[in-house]
């Protein structure tokens, strides 16, 4: 019997089940708890069956090209799902967990306000983790990543009316998002590496392979140390760490099992699913084992220092997940699914029981205290010792060190870069964008020195307007147009790299301008019946009485950013793979716009509908809480 069609059982399973919690009543409970681990059961048990009869078969590498999105002349965005051993270890740990942990969320957030949507982000985050463990290619796996990223966001936030949850699901979104620059660029290099949207089991072809890396071995390393990239901030490897012991403000189950043992995994899978196309770079091995060796050696020295339980925890991970990382560059790829599966129940477990061990330990240590036991760091040279634990105990500057680097940078360029208002905006910049719109249609009147590079001067113009907008304080309303006008400059850029199907241009601006006109029209009210409050200058809370408006504005948010629930989705991809495999700066320019544009969406989200109340008759908890 083929068991190729039975795939997409498991994608079709999470998704009803998603669908189904969405229209299910505020204060239903029972219903939606029962949704909730329903699916996740059923798919556990429906898969059990399918498992054994998979072995028995000789477990082979199972392929299905469900359907194809979008088809033209040179270009096709499958949504392909694949099967093997990997998809298999990481289906089951999955199923099991996220059954286990619904069934325990059902009488930990009782009563609690937000019971409605922790279910709903959860379903949806199981869907995401389904869709990218199945993915049969890039496109069909940074699907499944995207998902992954919102939910994470949504759950990580679960205390909306809080400070320190909203502040830290922006910085696990951004660093997420800084992941994604990896998956698109790489995604970029393999179009023109294979002249197709590969797929994993064309990957498995070790002669097809070889062949093409060996000729184009650049193109083959930059595609590699891409998925590192990406691989690294979604595990919080160095320098990413500091993002997990964040994500751990959200609720406990959503701590246990996604940010202690299924969504920090999925670096190593990425390297997993990967390895055919890198294992013999031997740089690239060597850069994933160092990596994943520094990694556990100072996510073991933080972990050692810390204070509370759950960054504790966080840390002992990470390191785990590094000497993942040094399995995987080594080939033992059975060791490192067997590890993760480990690691995944030992962490879940650990989690759930953090508060009584915590409580416990107190007891212990009041009624039956024992002395320090003496340990190799007692060995080491005092002054040593000390500047080691006060690395440890600051978190070697890891928070500071990506502040510094990438978003203060980002930030203070944004805010320098003034000269982009709506007065020079209608003086300047719409003029040179309607020139760019005549020279398009009449490139025969440029001159040969100047053509080559309108592309590339596009692309730059675009990426300042999105700073612009990740930079703005004051004006809610101008962010959003300059974010709206980013789309604009890029989809001009991609005109002149090319002769780009203006249908191409229509399937991209087809989401994001329905999704730019709905975010603008909330705006609007948001400012008619809060004048007084709104800007970016601080946390607004405003979903608290406008929880429509907010449902609108995170669409919206999701349109603008090219999430796959529009066209644009495939808009982005059309605009990659049009990028010549020579125009690097142009290609890393338009995959930064996409990625600050999302960070720049989001932002202007959290500020306005989440975080504390700024109105006084709420109650308001603790900046620190």
């Amino acid at each position: 019997m083929d068991l190729t069609p039975y795939i997409q059982t498991f994608i079709l399973i999470p998704l009803i089940g998603f669908f189904i919690s969405l229209v299910v009543m505020h204060g239903r409970e029972k219903w939606l708890s029962a949704i909730a681990y329903t699916t996740a059961g059923l798919q556990l048990f429906l898969f059990l069956p399918f498992l054994v009869y998979w072995i028995i078969q000789g477990a082979p590498v199972l392929n299905l090209t469900e359907f194809a999105l979008y088809e033209s002349s040179d270009y096709v965005f499958l949504v392909d799902f694949f099967f093997d051993e990997i998809t298999a270890v990481y289906l089951f740990v999955g199923s099991v967990l996220t059954f286990l942990i619904t069934i325990y969320s059902r009488y930990y957030l009782h009563r609690e306000n937000g019971y409605k949507g922790f279910f709903n982000s959860i379903l949806l985050l199981y869907l995401g983790y389904n869709w990218t463990i199945f993915s049969g290619n890039f496109e069909t796996l940074f699907i499944g990543w995207e998902i992954l990223g919102l939910s994470s966001f949504l759950l990580i936030a679960f205390y909306r009316e809080r400070y320190l949850p909203v502040r830290n699901a922006i910085k696990v979104f951004s660093i997420y998002r800084i992941g994604d620059v990896g998956i698109l660029m790489a995604m970029w290099a393999s179009h023109h590496l294979w002249h197709e949207n590969i797929t994993f089991l064309k990957l498995e072809n070790s002669e097809l392979v070889h062949e093409q890396i060996s000729g184009h071995s650049a193109v083959g390393m930059f595609i590699a140390f891409m998925l590192l990239l990406a691989a690294a901030a979604k595990s919080a490897q160095l320098p990413f760490s500091s993002w997990l012991p964040r994500a751990m403000e959200g609720p406990t189950p959503s701590s246990a099992i996604f940010y202690g043992s299924l969504s920090v995994h999925f670096g190593v899978f990425l390297l997993l699913r990967t390895y055919p196309l890198w294992h013999e770079q031997i740089i690239v091995r060597i850069s994933i084992g160092v990596l994943g060796l520094i990694s556990a050696i100072v996510a073991t020295l933080i972990s050692r220092v810390q204070s509370s339980v759950k960054p504790q925890i966080a840390y002992a991970s990470i390191a785990q997940i590094g000497i993942m990382f040094i399995e995987v560059a080594y080939g033992f790829e059975t060791l490192a699914l067997i590890h993760f599966a480990g690691n995944a129940f030992l962490r879940t477990y650990q989690l759930l029981v953090s508060p009584s061990i915590a409580s416990y330990r107190i007891r212990e240590q009041l009624y039956n205290y024992i002395p320090r036991p003496i340990t190799i760091e007692d060995s080491l040279p005092r002054r040593l010792e000390y500047s080691f634990y006060m690395l440890s105990v600051k978190e070697w500057n890891l928070d500071n060190f990506i502040n510094k680097i990438i978003f203060t940078p980002l930030k203070k360029l944004g805010q320098k870069i003034n000269f982009i208002n709506i007065r020079n905006l209608f003086i300047f910049f719409m003029p040179a964008y309607l020139l760019g719109v005549y020279l398009l249609f009449n490139k025969s009147i440029i001159p040969a020195q100047i053509e080559p590079y309108l592309s590339e001067i596009f692309a730059l113009l675009s990426l300042l307007m999105v700073l612009r907008a990740f930079g703005e304080r004051k004006f809610p309303k101008l962010a959003w147009l300059f974010i709206l006008l980013n789309h604009f400059w890029i989809v001009l850029a991609v005109n002149f790299n090319e002769n780009f199907d203006l249908s191409h241009s229509l399937i991209f601006l087809s989401g994001i301008l329905p999704a730019s006109l709905i975010g603008y029209i909330v705006l609007n009210i948001l400012a008619k019946k809060e004048s007084s409050n709104f800007s970016l200058n601080q946390y607004y809370g405003h979903a608290f009485e406008y929880p429509r408006l907010s449902i609108l504005f995170l669409l919206s948010c999701l349109g603008l950013m090219g999430f796959p629930i529009t066209m644009s989705f495939i808009g982005e991809d059309l605009i990659l793979s049009h990028i010549h495999d020579s125009d690097f700066l142009l290609a890393f320019l338009m995959s930064l716009s996409f990625i600050m544009g999302g960070i720049a969406g989001i932002r202007m989200y959290a500020r306005l509908f989440l975080g504390p109340h700024i109105k006084t008759y709420h109650a308001v908890p603790f900046k620190n809480s």
